[in-house]
């Protein structure tokens, strides 16, 4: 969301703090050596990406970021003006051998929107756009199944329209943005209110996540 339509946010000190966790790799095959993995989604805020799949277990870390564009280190100001091409998005880093990519993607399509290709919910352009960022041969494929099966389900009368397209360059977003729903959680949870999110993802799922 463009921060201007509703308040003016204001860094937060404090630097994100990363770890190496080791070889990070992007097919999903069983992991050997303690090796990890990477997932990374677009699902409109990336604000509100994050919490649905940081405390599962076998979960690493998760990071709110910007890829899909043209320009690079973008900045949060360029990307929400919709210039850049890039997505709000989120990197997932995983252990495969406590947690599948299928399941992944299970979470990540029940807190999105999968018939808007137009945004997410109030957030409207390219910049919210749902799309999955395939690391791999396997993740495409597991992606595309997991599309085609939702699509076929009965469940939506529309067709599924989220892209599946290759992972490119993943831009982690400025420092105030990360883990936003432990740092602000009134304004937080305001914004997913007002934006109208869980209201439409319990209209389309059943449950709000």
């Amino acid at each position: 969301m463009r921060i201007s339509d509703i308040w003016r946010l204001l860094p937060i000190g404090g630097l994100l703090l990363l770890a190496v966790f080791g070889p990070v790799r992007g097919a999903d095959r069983p992991a050997t050596g303690g090796e990890l993995a990477r997932a990374t989604f677009a699902g409109g805020c990336f604000w509100c990406m994050e919490p649905p799949f940081a405390s599962l277990p076998g979960v690493i870390s998760v990071i709110s970021g910007y890829t899909g564009g043209r320009k690079a280190t973008p900045t949060y100001e360029e990307v929400s003006a919709g210039g850049t091409g890039h997505a709000e998005a989120v990197e997932i880093v995983y252990d495969p051998a406590r947690i599948g990519y299928a399941q992944l993607l299970d979470i990540f399509w029940r807190n999105i929107d999968p018939l808007d290709a137009g945004g997410q919910f109030c957030d409207r352009g390219q910049q919210y756009r749902p799309a999955i960022f395939h690391h791999g041969d396997g993740q495409k494929r597991l992606a595309e199944e997991s599309k085609q099966a939702l699509d076929q389900s009965g469940r939506f009368q529309q067709p599924v329209v989220v892209a599946i397209e290759p992972a490119s360059t993943f831009y982690p977003a400025e420092d105030y943005h990360q883990h936003y729903y432990r740092k602000n959680p009134v304004r937080y949870k305001f914004y997913r209110y007002s934006c109208g999110r869980d209201q439409r993802l319990e209209a389309l799922w059943g449950v709000a996540r």
